[in-house]
């Protein structure tokens, strides 16, 4: 005779093995055998099991939920189903209304479908709320627990907590779930500025990669390599390794190409990579890519990348038109930046007055490196030129060591002190011989800048050599 409770058991014990092909067949079979009151419950369990596929297998989802109906029409009721409903409802909605005794539900199957309809409702500290120990689950929903916990904490702008959650959550995981997990974690590290670790948590990941394995959807495994390829990429950028970059951008590229669809995220990347190494013609192109396939809300990020490659190809009133677009986006989050950029925007075009005005509106509103570089080059065409040397010294001070800007900001300081006659040879010749170490000798500024470096080291040598009365 069929039991729920024994059939239960035997399909938990293939989802902990991540065999859902036995699971499924454990769950349809006993269905197929069961009375109808115990194929009811059944057909619950398999509501459950298709959800975990996430918005693809609602369908499904709502055909188990209609056959657990059709042999128990009072199940309708039940807190396991009113629950199931409620995930549906959040995933085709949007929002799904969440009777407030399903959060403290006996049932801890209940309980967590509870919590991911207030997730996927946009209701995340409700979630968090929702008092669910991962014990009380069984294995295969304890990494997806943690996961939505951590999905949560994102939304909430909480980062930190979201990686550590994604960490147990691949800790809890196995497989190809568990390198999901990774590659989540280290979106975040990402995010964060920790590419170090980053780099470490995808090269964890990786391994994890073992090509065609038997019931794995293959289309999954390549479109979840394709994004491991994206992240390091990026990862690769931002660690100073733009061509090996390049070599994973190009791979996501051709899995994407293979297994799904091209992707915004992908061009963006690569136009970010094609930029770094000086293939600015190309750059604008995977930028424009990018802006073709983005979402309404991914138009502002493509629009500005366009901006900065248009100004970089030396096109300042193109580049200003895609900036002034950004800028009508009233939530896009690098306001003052993209007023910094279109402040270089009209400082190329000779407006002067205006390019001030908009680099102190930016340097007020917290771009203070690429607001100062234009404030500098305005009071330098001024002749103000100890306001210029303000601002190129807040440039070093404030931009992260070796960066472009970084190195205009040294390369600056030392020619306007060179200007005004070497007043402190000691602070010139550091400037200058900082900017030397980055600048390549094929550059215009490196014959500059070794005439500076002479000149304040000869001034300092005189100034050593002079006897004090």
């Amino acid at each position: 005779m069929i039991s729920v409770d024994a059939t239960w058991e035997q399909v938990k014990e293939a989802l902990s093995g991540d065999d859902y092909a036995v699971a499924f067949d454990t769950l349809e079979q006993a269905m197929r055998e069961a009375a109808p009151p115990v194929r009811a419950e059944l057909a619950l369990r398999l509501a459950h099991l298709h959800s975990l596929y996430g918005d693809p297998a609602q369908p499904d989802v709502r055909r188990a939920l209609n056959q657990a109906y059709a042999a128990d029409a009072s199940l309708r009721s039940s807190p396991l189903a009113l629950a199931l409903e409620a995930e549906l409802a959040a995933r085709a909605q949007g929002t799904a209304v969440i009777a407030a005794e399903l959060v403290t539900d006996p049932d801890p199957l209940v309980r967590y479908h509870a919590l991911c309809a207030l997730a996927l409702s946009a209701r995340p500290q409700e979630a968090l709320d929702v008092a669910l120990p991962a014990a009380e689950l069984p294995p295969h929903l304890r990494w997806r627990l943690r996961s939505w916990q951590a999905d949560a904490h994102e939304a909430l702008g909480q980062s930190t907590e979201a990686a550590l959650l994604y960490a147990e959550a691949a800790h809890l995981a196995s497989g190809l779930n568990r390198a999901v997990m990774l590659q989540e974690q280290a979106a975040l590290l990402l995010q964060q500025g920790d590419f170090e670790n980053a780099r470490q948590v995808l090269e964890r990941a990786r391994t994890l990669y073992a090509g065609p394995r038997p019931g794995t959807d293959p289309n999954e495994e390549g479109l979840n390599l394709a994004t491991w390829h994206y992240l390091m990429a990026q990862v690769r950028l931002n660690l100073g390794q733009p061509e090996a970059a390049q070599e994973d951008i190009r791979e996501a590229a051709r899995l994407e190409g293979l297994y799904g669809d091209p992707s915004y995220g992908v061009a963006l990347v690569q136009g970010q990579v094609l930029s770094h190494l000086g293939r600015l013609e190309d750059a604008l192109a995977a930028f424009e890519q990018a802006l073709a396939r983005a979402a309404d809300p991914d138009r502002p990020y493509a629009n500005h990348e366009l901006g900065v490659a248009l100004l970089d190809l030396d096109r300042p009133l193109e580049a200003r038109e895609k900036l002034e677009e950004v800028l009508l986006v009233p939530d896009y989050p690098f306001h003052p930046e993209v007023l910094a950029d279109i402040a270089e925007c009209d400082y190329r075009l000779g407006r002067l007055p205006e390019a001030q005005l908009e680099a102190e509106q930016a340097l007020a509103q917290g771009a203070v490196v690429p607001a100062s570089v234009v404030l500098g080059n305005v009071a330098l065409d001024y002749y103000h030129l100890d306001d210029a040397l303000d601002h190129y010294e807040r440039v070093v001070r404030e931009a992260a060591h070796g960066t472009r800007d970084w190195v205009v900001g040294h390369q600056m300081a030392a020619d306007v002190m060179a200007q005004q006659g070497f007043p402190d040879p000691a602070a010139a010749y550091a400037h200058a011989q900082q900017a030397l170490e980055h600048t390549p000798e094929s550059d215009d500024w490196h014959v500059t800048l070794r005439d500076h470096l002479s000149r304040a080291q000869a001034l300092m040598g005189r100034s050593a050599g002079r006897t004090l009365n």
